[in-house]
């Protein structure tokens, strides 16, 4: 069988450009399937099929396919029974192309395997004749190979062949329906019957009619209906003879068609003003919103077996929609299926209407699907739903299919179908094809579809396309709102306050939309003047309530740097959203103010507002700028709580803070948590390995991340630098740099270099690095020079450190960190007339040097020591404790480094300057708060100077504590007389 199934010979036609646009592209990126949720241990049919039946449901074919990929993952040969469902799940989310190839490739095939493939053709043969051929081959090899068949079978083909318009078809089918003995059954017959009757052969119909044991009220009607139709009168008259012995109760159809037979026009005219009152009943109840009066009248005329029409089904699916009730809307449907009037035209589109506003865009499918007659206003409604579905490729593909069948769309339709390209991948060229539709059906000029093309080129950044079209109209301010906003997401934000002002100045009102837009605009452009007229404009309007507009206040302020009038801004909402107290917080972070942060997300918190993942992350960022491990915890355990951890954004942020706090295990920990680990969660942990000190851990981090084909960006090759720089890996550092472009195409730009020149300094390859950075193409920077000026000092290379430095003030001559270093290196070689020139050089730039302070955090406090304080209530036992360590790590072999004192005095003057750096102050304090054997971790602005990275070593051993200490450049972790740099620092 699977022989012949390739042999069959495809008759594709060329299909329009828009089909390759949408094929050519993945438009459906999988959806993880967690790994965890099954194992191909656990795994059941059941299970799977509870995710197939969700994706059918909800025609989500992202889940289908990801179901699909799991399945193959775990189950090397799945059972029959699931791919029959995949099959009849693929179609039924919109894709015959997936399901005819999954069919293709079963290697067993059962009857059920059959029936869905040929369900699939009959649900995509209305004109797409080459489905319909497809399927008539499927059926041919079918009745080869397959024995035994059932109804299930001849129910898409006789649909196939109600689409295909051949009589030789339906003639097939019939013989071969006697021929397995289901001529017989009522829904087969019946089904022929309707097909003989749409091709306009009565008589055959009337035959197989008489032949059928039993016949419903439906199939009456349609014979009824099509004897007059043809002009039969004496078979019509036969036939209503015939419906009387029958015993069926006519409804207002058949009595309709009875009273054309006869003539009788009272039993016409009775029944229309009968259904025209109580029409007018229901429209009366409907336009003044009394839906519940509605639906009470509505079922008197049901208990009271009055009749109703088309139009009373319309109203009743209306007082659904506006109800929002699904239950009401099927239950209307079921009395439209068991009344007849689904084949209605007028009710057809109502009930597709219905289910798309409903958000049951499955259920508008199978009635669109089902109509025997569609108009334009179907095919709109349809298209429509879909757009809203976020179901774009089935809506363009959909338009296709309405242009194959020879209709001409109108404004609302290209409305819609505007509407789901701008969201697909190639908007920009099936814009295009649809703006040549609108010129083609002369649409161009209707308000709504200019206005869409405008809408739809502005998000594509087109603007060209967007002001040719925008000036020859003149415009309601949907249009302005979309120039306006395409000029912001083009970053070209002047010509939006200049749109802007051209509105106002012809009298156009603004909308919330677009003094939202302005409002953004203004705070990407740092406008604040034109930020605070539109706010002036906002509270003129009475738009200040309105919660986007009033977080657009808020979040110009923010930019801007305004926090005063943020504060006044954010005060001013009556009911702050979650977006807008994340905006509050994210705007304190932004401007210095973190502490404030965390007070303004207490405050959210009491008043009821659970954050989101954008919030939580944003306040893992503040907990890294204050290094504030404890409230890092916490919002850790807020996340927790909200079970957003599994989030990329909220997980990489909190391993950026714990790696940034000093707890670099626990950012580890978390980083293999992440289940869907993104480019981000990969550099922040590598970055953080690197200022460990962890180099060798980053280098086999960053070669895990190349196994598993994750490509690594400009960020992640400043972590693996950055980690051979701290970790004195030379030659591994020159070999990234050619890595980076020969395999991975990314330019060593200026940060990568400048990681390199660090890696050679720090080996005391200073004459090298030098060489580096002059041997470069691009300006070297300040932090190159510095870097190697520090490396100078620890070399004792005064003459180089000295050319260094004077290329170091040319591009900074401000910087104090120069002037002190170039002091240190000289004061390091007992040159303490060159080290006193360097201290006028700085005196006569009037440049002060940046103050030393270290500061550790102690049961959520901060506690703050420069050199020499003794500010703090308990210095006198500080000072104290100082003196016992220094004792102590003697006793253990500390000798005090004085060449890092920048004083020529007496050696034990030198080192008594020494004892009481901030650092050394931070961690006796330490000491004296913190539980036994557990972390001390100190923060200190500046880069540790090395008579107490000698110390720190000593106290670590001596007192058996970790030492986490975060400087200037990195993060030292001492332990056990080691630190984690290696003394490369």
């Amino acid at each position: 069988m699977q022989a012949t199934l390739k042999a069959i010979p495809f008759s594709f036609h060329r299909p329009p450009k828009l089909y390759y646009l949408l094929s050519s592209h993945s438009l459906f990126p999988l959806r993880l399937i967690s790994a965890s949720t099954f194992s191909s241990s656990s795994s059941s049919s059941s299970q799977w099929f509870g995710f197939i039946r969700d994706a059918i449901s909800t025609s989500d074919l992202k889940l289908g396919k990801c179901t699909h990929a799991r399945i193959l993952a775990l189950e090397e040969n799945p059972e029959r029974f699931l791919v029959n469902n995949l099959i009849s799940m693929y179609s039924k989310c919109g894709s015959l192309t997936y399901a005819r190839r999954l069919f293709d490739k079963m290697p067993e095939r059962d009857l059920v395997s059959w029936n869905s493939i040929l369900a699939a053709y009959a649900q995509f043969s209305e004109g797409v004749l080459e489905n319909i051929e497809e399927a008539f081959l499927l059926f041919r090899i079918l009745r080869q190979d397959v024995v035994y068949t059932s109804r299930m079978t001849l129910s898409p083909l006789l649909k196939l062949c109600l689409h295909s318009g051949y009589a030789w078809a339906s003639e097939a089918v019939h013989g071969y329906a006697c021929k397995i003995g289901l001529d017989s059954d009522e829904f087969v017959s019946g089904a022929l019957v309707n097909i003989y009757l749409k091709f306009g052969k009565v008589k055959e119909g009337r035959v197989l009619f008489e032949e059928m044991p039993y016949k419903d009220l439906v199939l009456w009607n349609l014979m009824l209906k099509a004897h007059l139709e043809m002009g039969f009168k004496e078979e019509a008259i036969d036939l209503s003879s015939a419906f009387h012995r029958s015993g069926l109760r006519p409804n207002n159809i058949t009595l309709r068609l009875l009273a054309r037979i006869t003539g009788d026009e009272s039993v016409e005219g009775r029944l229309k003003s009968e259904i025209r009152s109580n029409n007018q009943r229901l429209t009366k109840h409907l336009q003044a919103r009394q839906y519940s009066a509605l639906l009470q009248c509505f079922a008197d005329m049901v208990e009271s077996n009055l009749e109703c029409d088309e139009v009373t089904f319309i109203l009743v699916l209306a007082s659904a929609v506006r109800l929002d009730s699904l239950a009401l809307g099927k239950q209307v449907h079921c009395m439209t299926l068991k009344l007849g009037f689904d084949l209605m035209l007028t009710v057809g589109n109502s009930l597709v209407n219905m289910y798309c506003k409903l958000r049951k865009i499955g259920f508008a499918r199978t009635v669109f699907h089902s109509m025997s007659e569609r108009d334009l206003i179907s095919w709109n409604s349809i298209i429509d739903g879909l757009a809203q579905s976020g179901l774009e490729v089935e809506a363009v593909l959909l338009f296709m299919q309405l242009l194959r069948c020879g209709l001409t769309p109108d404004q609302y339709t290209l409305t819609s179908v505007l509407k789901a390209t701008s969201s697909l991948p190639e908007s920009l060229s099936l814009n295009k094809q649809v703006h040549v539709h609108a010129i083609k059906f002369n649409n161009v000029a209707d308000s709504y579809v200019s206005t869409a093309l405008i809408d739809a080129y502005s998000r594509n950044r087109c603007m060209r396309e967007a002001e040719a079209l925008f000036e020859r109209n003149s415009f309601d301010p949907v249009a302005w709102n979309a120039m306006m906003s395409g000029y912001t997401q083009s970053h070209d934000g002047h010509k939006t306050l200049k749109l802007f002002a051209l509105m106002h100045k012809q009298g156009e009102r603004s909308d919330d939309f677009t003094l939202a837009t302005v409002l953004k605009t203004c705070g990407s452009l740092f406008a604040m003047n034109q930020g605070k007229q539109a706010h002036a404009y906002a509270v003129k309007s009475g738009y200040d309530l309105d919660l986007w507009v009033s977080s657009g206040i808020l979040d110009m302020y923010v930019k801007c740097g305004d926090m005063k009038a943020a504060h006044f801004a954010f005060n001013s909402i009556p009911v702050p959203d979650d977006v807008a107290w994340t905006t509050m917080i994210s705007g304190c972070i932004e401007n210095g103010e973190e502490e404030r942060a965390f007070h303004v997300y207490s405050q959210m918190r009491l008043m009821g507002v659970l954050p989101d993942e954008f919030t939580i992350a944003t306040l893992a960022k503040a907990s890294s700028c204050l290094t504030a491990l404890e409230q890092g915890r916490q919002i850790h355990a807020n996340a927790l709580k909200l079970n957003c951890t599994g989030d990329p954004f909220v997980g990489t942020s909190l391993v950026d803070m714990y790696a940034k706090c000093g707890n670099i295990d626990d950012a580890y920990t978390l980083f293999t948590r992440i289940e869907m680990r993104n480019i981000a969660a990969w550099n922040a942990m590598l970055v953080g390995l690197a200022q460990h000190g962890e180099g060798k851990e980053a280098l086999q981090l960053f070669k895990q991340m190349e196994s598993l084909g994750i490509k690594p960006d400009k960020v992640t090759f400043i972590g693996v630098l950055s980690a051979c720089s701290h970790s004195g890996l030379v030659s591994e550092a020159h070999e990234y740099i050619k890595t980076m472009h020969q395999d991975y195409g990314i330019k060593p730009e200026i940060e990568h270099y400048s990681c390199l020149a660090d890696a050679l300094g720090r080996a005391g390859l200073v004459r090298e690095a030098e060489e580096l950075i002059e041997s470069l193409s691009m300006e070297a920077s300040a932090s190159m020079y510095r870097a190697l000026l520090a490396a100078c000092r620890v070399k004792g290379d005064t003459e180089t450190g000295k050319r260094v430095a004077t290329k170091l003030l040319e591009l900074e001559p401000s910087d104090s960190s120069a002037y002190v270093l170039l002091s240190n290196m000289y004061a390091a070689a007992s040159k303490w007339s060159e080290m006193k020139l360097a201290r006028v050089m700085m005196k006569g730039q009037r440049v002060k040097k940046d103050p030393g302070f270290s500061w550790i955090e102690v049961k959520n406090k901060i506690h703050l020591f420069v050199v020499d304080d003794r500010s703090n209530p308990e210095s006198e036992s500080i000072y104290r404790k100082v003196k016992d360590v220094i004792r102590d790590i003697k006793q253990e072999g500390y000798v005090p480094e004085t060449d890092f004192t920048l004083v020529d005095v007496e050696e034990e003057e030198k080192e008594r300057a020494l004892y009481y750096h901030s650092e050394k102050l931070a961690v006796a304090f330490g000491l004296m708060n913190t539980p036994p054997s557990t972390p001390i971790r100190v923060i200190k602005n500046l880069r540790v100077c090395g008579d107490c990275h000698n110390a720190m070593k000593y106290i670590a051993k001596v007192y058996n504590r970790e030492i986490i200490l975060r400087d200037a450049n990195r993060f030292h972790r001492f332990k056990a007389g080691q630190c984690s740099c290696g003394d490369f620092w």
